[in-house]
Protein backbone atom coordinates (compact mmCIF):
# COMPACT_ATOMS: atom_id res chain seq x y z
CA UNK A 1 0.00 0.00 0.00
CA UNK A 2 1.12 3.07 -0.77
CA UNK A 3 2.06 5.93 1.45
CA UNK A 4 -1.00 8.11 0.19
CA UNK A 5 -3.30 5.55 -0.03
CA UNK A 6 -2.67 4.55 3.76
CA UNK A 7 -3.64 8.18 4.80
CA UNK A 8 -7.21 7.09 3.93
CA UNK A 9 -7.33 4.45 6.33
CA UNK A 10 -10.73 5.37 7.91
CA UNK A 11 -9.94 4.95 12.15
CA UNK A 12 -11.80 4.95 15.12
CA UNK A 13 -10.50 5.32 18.56
CA UNK A 14 -12.77 3.75 21.23
CA UNK A 15 -10.91 5.09 25.20
CA UNK A 16 -12.76 5.78 28.11
CA UNK A 17 -10.18 7.77 29.13
CA UNK A 18 -11.24 11.30 27.05
CA UNK A 19 -7.19 12.77 27.51
CA UNK A 20 -5.79 9.72 26.31
CA UNK A 21 -8.15 9.19 23.21
CA UNK A 22 -7.51 13.03 22.42
CA UNK A 23 -3.85 12.58 22.50
CA UNK A 24 -3.93 9.16 19.88
CA UNK A 25 -6.19 10.94 18.31
CA UNK A 26 -3.82 14.05 17.62
CA UNK A 27 -0.65 11.50 17.00
CA UNK A 28 -2.95 10.03 14.35
CA UNK A 29 -4.58 12.76 12.55
CA UNK A 30 -1.66 13.33 10.22
CA UNK A 31 -1.74 9.87 8.79
CA UNK A 32 -5.40 8.71 8.75
CA UNK A 33 -8.63 9.50 8.47
CA UNK A 34 -10.22 9.80 11.90
CA UNK A 35 -13.77 8.65 11.26
CA UNK A 36 -15.34 8.83 15.11
CA UNK A 37 -14.72 8.14 18.95
CA UNK A 38 -16.82 6.67 21.33
CA UNK A 39 -16.54 6.26 25.21
CA UNK A 40 -18.45 3.21 26.34
CA UNK A 41 -19.99 -0.02 24.96
CA UNK A 42 -23.13 0.92 23.44
CA UNK A 43 -21.96 4.49 21.72
CA UNK A 44 -18.55 2.17 20.11
CA UNK A 45 -21.45 -0.20 18.70
CA UNK A 46 -23.67 2.92 17.57
CA UNK A 47 -20.56 4.83 16.14
CA UNK A 48 -18.95 2.11 14.04
CA UNK A 49 -22.31 1.14 12.85
CA UNK A 50 -22.74 4.77 11.73
CA UNK A 51 -19.36 5.12 10.68
CA UNK A 52 -17.90 1.89 9.33
CA UNK A 53 -14.63 2.30 10.05
CA UNK A 54 -11.76 0.40 8.38
CA UNK A 55 -9.99 -0.01 11.64
CA UNK A 56 -11.03 0.80 15.61
CA UNK A 57 -8.57 0.77 18.50
CA UNK A 58 -10.47 -0.63 20.90
CA UNK A 59 -9.74 -0.31 24.49
CA UNK A 60 -9.78 -3.91 26.70
CA UNK A 61 -11.84 -1.97 29.55
CA UNK A 62 -14.78 -0.63 28.54
CA UNK A 63 -18.03 0.32 30.44
CA UNK A 64 -21.23 -0.11 29.76
CA UNK A 65 -23.52 -2.84 27.89
CA UNK A 66 -23.49 -6.07 29.29
CA UNK A 67 -19.88 -5.55 31.10
CA UNK A 68 -18.11 -7.40 28.67
CA UNK A 69 -16.11 -4.40 27.57
CA UNK A 70 -14.09 -4.11 24.33
CA UNK A 71 -15.11 -7.67 23.43
CA UNK A 72 -18.63 -6.97 23.68
CA UNK A 73 -18.00 -4.19 21.52
CA UNK A 74 -16.39 -6.44 18.65
CA UNK A 75 -18.85 -9.13 19.05
CA UNK A 76 -21.88 -6.60 18.58
CA UNK A 77 -20.60 -4.82 16.12
CA UNK A 78 -19.39 -7.33 13.38
CA UNK A 79 -23.18 -7.49 12.23
CA UNK A 80 -23.21 -3.77 11.36
CA UNK A 81 -20.04 -3.20 10.10
CA UNK A 82 -18.33 -6.61 9.01
CA UNK A 83 -15.12 -5.14 7.04
CA UNK A 84 -14.01 -3.37 10.38
CA UNK A 85 -10.32 -5.04 11.87
CA UNK A 86 -10.31 -4.17 15.22
CA UNK A 87 -6.98 -3.48 17.41
CA UNK A 88 -6.86 -3.72 20.87
CA UNK A 89 -4.94 -0.48 22.62
CA UNK A 90 -4.85 -1.40 26.20
CA UNK A 91 -3.05 -0.95 29.29
CA UNK A 92 -3.40 -4.27 30.36
CA UNK A 93 -1.27 -7.05 29.13
CA UNK A 94 -3.09 -9.62 31.80
CA UNK A 95 -3.62 -13.13 29.43
CA UNK A 96 -7.45 -12.83 30.13
CA UNK A 97 -7.87 -9.74 28.92
CA UNK A 98 -5.48 -11.16 25.90
CA UNK A 99 -7.24 -14.05 25.07
CA UNK A 100 -10.93 -12.47 25.71
CA UNK A 101 -10.56 -10.02 22.15
CA UNK A 102 -8.18 -12.33 20.46
CA UNK A 103 -11.06 -14.68 20.83
CA UNK A 104 -13.85 -12.19 19.70
CA UNK A 105 -12.02 -11.27 16.34
CA UNK A 106 -9.40 -8.75 17.25
CA UNK A 107 -6.63 -8.47 14.31
CA UNK A 108 -4.08 -7.41 17.23
CA UNK A 109 -3.02 -6.39 20.39
CA UNK A 110 -0.82 -3.66 21.88
CA UNK A 111 0.00 -1.98 25.19
CA UNK A 112 -0.29 1.63 25.45
CA UNK A 113 3.79 1.88 26.13
CA UNK A 114 3.91 1.61 22.33
CA UNK A 115 5.47 4.65 20.88
CA UNK A 116 3.34 6.57 17.83
CA UNK A 117 5.40 5.43 15.59
CA UNK A 118 4.42 2.00 16.25
CA UNK A 119 1.51 2.70 16.38
CA UNK A 120 1.01 4.37 13.16
CA UNK A 121 2.86 1.19 11.96
CA UNK A 122 0.50 -1.69 14.14
CA UNK A 123 -2.44 0.39 11.88
CA UNK A 124 -1.68 0.15 8.57
CA UNK A 125 -0.06 -3.82 8.93
CA UNK A 126 -3.57 -4.78 10.67
CA UNK A 127 -5.90 -3.09 7.62
CA UNK A 128 -3.28 -4.87 5.15
CA UNK A 129 -4.49 -8.19 6.87
CA UNK A 130 -1.51 -8.91 8.89
CA UNK A 131 -1.68 -9.70 13.08
CA UNK A 132 -0.14 -7.23 15.07
CA UNK A 133 0.73 -8.17 18.73
CA UNK A 134 3.48 -6.40 21.32
CA UNK A 135 6.30 -9.05 21.42
CA UNK A 136 5.67 -10.12 25.11
CA UNK A 137 2.26 -11.22 24.62
CA UNK A 138 3.35 -13.66 21.65
CA UNK A 139 3.20 -16.64 24.40
CA UNK A 140 -0.48 -15.68 25.24
CA UNK A 141 -1.95 -15.00 21.36
CA UNK A 142 -0.62 -18.76 20.74
CA UNK A 143 -2.55 -19.61 23.58
CA UNK A 144 -5.67 -18.13 22.94
CA UNK A 145 -5.57 -18.94 19.20
CA UNK A 146 -5.09 -22.35 20.49
CA UNK A 147 -8.10 -22.04 23.15
CA UNK A 148 -5.73 -23.75 25.73
CA UNK A 149 -4.01 -21.84 29.10
CA UNK A 150 -0.41 -20.29 28.58
CA UNK A 151 2.40 -22.14 29.20
CA UNK A 152 3.03 -22.52 32.86
CA UNK A 153 -0.24 -21.50 33.88
CA UNK A 154 -1.51 -24.82 34.97
CA UNK A 155 -2.69 -23.35 38.79
CA UNK A 156 -3.66 -19.76 36.89
CA UNK A 157 -6.72 -18.51 37.99
CA UNK A 158 -10.35 -19.44 36.94
CA UNK A 159 -11.81 -17.47 34.24
CA UNK A 160 -14.32 -16.45 37.02
CA UNK A 161 -12.69 -14.96 40.38
CA UNK A 162 -15.00 -13.54 42.98
CA UNK A 163 -12.38 -11.66 44.31
CA UNK A 164 -11.24 -10.03 40.86
CA UNK A 165 -14.73 -9.44 40.41
CA UNK A 166 -15.35 -7.11 43.06
CA UNK A 167 -12.64 -4.42 41.40
CA UNK A 168 -14.01 -2.28 38.79
CA UNK A 169 -12.61 -2.20 35.08
CA UNK A 170 -10.35 0.84 36.63
CA UNK A 171 -9.46 -0.67 39.63
CA UNK A 172 -8.20 -3.88 38.36
CA UNK A 173 -5.98 -1.63 35.79
CA UNK A 174 -4.54 0.17 38.77
CA UNK A 175 -4.05 -2.85 40.88
CA UNK A 176 -1.95 -4.42 38.22
CA UNK A 177 0.18 -1.69 37.87
CA UNK A 178 1.06 -1.25 41.87
CA UNK A 179 1.44 -5.00 41.63
CA UNK A 180 3.65 -4.34 39.01
CA UNK A 181 6.08 -2.30 40.96
CA UNK A 182 4.71 1.29 39.54
CA UNK A 183 5.13 4.43 41.50
CA UNK A 184 1.68 6.14 42.25
CA UNK A 185 2.95 8.91 40.06
CA UNK A 186 4.08 5.87 37.20
CA UNK A 187 0.32 4.12 37.40
CA UNK A 188 -1.22 8.39 36.74
CA UNK A 189 0.85 8.61 33.98
CA UNK A 190 0.57 5.58 32.55
CA UNK A 191 -3.72 5.91 33.33
CA UNK A 192 -3.41 9.71 32.48
CA UNK A 193 -5.92 10.26 35.64
CA UNK A 194 -4.47 12.51 38.73
CA UNK A 195 -2.13 10.68 41.76
CA UNK A 196 -5.17 11.53 44.29
CA UNK A 197 -7.65 9.46 42.00
CA UNK A 198 -5.07 6.44 42.10
CA UNK A 199 -4.55 6.40 45.73
CA UNK A 200 -8.32 6.47 45.70
CA UNK A 201 -8.19 3.25 43.90
CA UNK A 202 -5.58 2.15 45.57
CA UNK A 203 -7.60 2.65 48.68
CA UNK A 204 -11.14 0.81 47.41
CA UNK A 205 -8.76 -2.03 45.91
CA UNK A 206 -6.96 -3.02 49.40
CA UNK A 207 -10.46 -2.48 51.18
CA UNK A 208 -12.74 -4.60 48.83
CA UNK A 209 -9.89 -7.31 49.00
CA UNK A 210 -9.34 -7.29 52.91
CA UNK A 211 -5.49 -6.50 52.40
CA UNK A 212 -3.58 -3.72 54.34
CA UNK A 213 -0.60 -2.59 52.05
CA UNK A 214 0.89 -2.82 48.14
CA UNK A 215 3.17 -5.51 49.52
CA UNK A 216 0.25 -8.14 50.33
CA UNK A 217 -1.65 -7.02 47.11
CA UNK A 218 1.54 -7.93 45.02
CA UNK A 219 1.24 -11.27 46.79
CA UNK A 220 -2.56 -11.72 46.27
CA UNK A 221 -1.65 -10.55 42.78
CA UNK A 222 0.64 -12.67 41.86
CA UNK A 223 -0.77 -16.24 43.32
CA UNK A 224 -3.19 -15.64 40.60
CA UNK A 225 -0.86 -15.03 37.78
CA UNK A 226 -2.54 -11.82 36.28
CA UNK A 227 0.62 -9.47 37.02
Amino acid sequence: MSEAAADHIRVAVVDDHEMFRAGVIATLRDSFDIVGQAADVPGSVAMIAQTKPQVVLLDVHVPGGEGGGGAEILTKSRAYSPATVFLALSVSDAPQDVGSVIRAGAQGYVTKTITGADLISSIKQVHEGYAVFSPKLAGFVLSAFQGVPAAGADDAAPAHDEELDRLSAREQEVMRLIARGYTYKEVAAELFISIKTVETHVSSVLRKLQLSNRTELTRWAADRRIV
